[in-house]
């Protein structure tokens, strides 16, 4: 058969869009996700109460359109507002206009390489994931393919979630296998926070039962006292499954004590905020961790996710990625070490289901009973569309 040539990328647009989406902390007055959280900011007492009171929504969404030379039209959402949409156009686009999409690994390179030098994480490799996604996106529109499918095939017939929200007991009665709670109290609470997390989480245990899995979120916010004290207490009084993001995710030679420390069953996992596949590397050489949690929108898109899967595979680590959708969706359906999902609870709640990236995406798939089926995601690309009655700004036009 002849090589069939695809079209080049002809545009690179980013704009900004402000409220929930993939932004989800960007949300109103009254929803759980920015409730009194325990956050590494909690150390000051007029930070406490609200994330978005020290800036964690300042940022925005981001949204990276690629549109090739016979109009079709790739896209993803991730995080990095205005910065990442000065970033997309001004500087990465270059690698980007007059290529074919199928060049996702050299156009990678590039992007990462040249900026180096003021990237390697955060903010610019945000921008960059936000690229790689919608290239492929791009790429299954153009192919009529599926991402799933040009990640070589689902390896089961469906995916399973647990739900992350502040009520792991309505999440039981949707069908979920498990529930991750928020933690509320950090270490300058003292004692008496403390005790409230484990009052709140034995709150929980009494009404989900003993076989339903029970998480603790703890966002960056601990030290390795306190979290060595929290997972014993949560183990031993409260049967928790993992207890996640418990230090900065700078702090690798922490977290490899952590797992030192944590009571034999107790699984210990993190890497929501690295990024790249050096990121994961240090996490698991240095035996940090049980299971890795890459966001796909922040690590690096699916060309660096796949890097990282892969030597997870290789070192017997399990890779639960950060809920991310739809991104993380066809990634986590082609991979053996990679067995359940995330998802995000995104009702002020939580009681209901609501799609996750709500109102950004159209056709967002969710769970019906802690599932869904991978039929579900047979639409070319990512199988959603971008929401055009939404306030998009494009902040910075080539």
């Amino acid at each position: 058969m002849p090589v069939v040539n695809l079209p080049k990328i002809k545009h690179v647009r980013a704009f900004t869009v402000r409220g929930g989406g993939a932004d989800y902390h960007d949300q109103g007055a009254g929803h759980w996700i920015d409730d009194h959280i325990a956050t590494p900011m909690a150390r000051y007492p007029e930070y406490r109460q609200s994330r978005q009171s020290f800036g964690i929504n300042v940022l925005g969404t981001l949204v990276v359109e690629l549109e090739a030379d016979d109009g079709t039209i790739g896209f993803a959402v991730t995080t990095g507002g205005e910065p990442a949409a000065f970033i997309v156009e001004k500087h990465l686009s270059r690698f980007l206009v007059g290529r074919s999409p199928a060049d996702y690994e050299k156009i990678w390179d590039q992007m990462y390489f040249s900026t180096q030098y003021y990237g390697r994480k955060g903010l610019v490799v945000n921008a960059i994931s936000g690229v790689d996604l919608a290239l492929w996106d791009l790429l299954g529109k153009l192919r009529q393919e599926p991402v799933y499918h040009m990640l070589g095939g689902a390896v089961r017939d469906e995916l399973q979630f647990y739900a992350t929200g502040a009520r792991p007991d309505i999440a039981k009665e949707l069908g979920f296998i498990g529930g991750k709670l928020p933690l509320h109290h950090g270490p300058a609470e003292g004692i008496e926070g403390l005790h409230k997390n484990i009052a709140d989480l034995a709150e929980m245990r009494s009404r989900c039962g003993d076989d339903f899995w029970l998480m603790l979120d703890c966002w960056m916010s601990l030290d390795i006292d306190y979290a060595t004290r929290l997972a014993h207490r949560a183990w031993d009084e409260c049967g928790l499954k993992w207890i996640e993001e418990a230090l900065s995710p700078d702090d690798y030679w922490g977290y490899a004590q952590l797992k030192k420390n944590a009571p034999k069953g107790l699984l210990v996992t993190t890497g929501e905020h690295e990024a790249t596949r050096w990121g994961f590397r240090m996490l698991m050489d240095m035996e940090c961790c049980d299971i890795i949690q890459p966001d796909v929108g922040w690590c690096g898109g699916v060309t660096e996710l796949m890097k990282i899967g892969a030597y997870a595979d290789s070192k017997g680590v399990m890779m639960v990625p950060h809920g991310s959708s739809v991104y993380s969706y066809h990634f986590v359906i082609t991979r053996h070490n990679s067995p359940f999902a995330e998802f995000l609870m995104m009702h002020p709640g939580p009681t209901e289901v609501v799609p996750m990236f709500a109102p950004q995406l159209l056709g967002e798939p969710v769970p019906v009973r802690g599932k869904i089926r991978a039929s579900e995601l047979d639409k070319p690309g990512f199988g959603v569309e971008l929401n055009r009655d939404i306030a998009l700004h494009r902040p910075y036009p080539n």
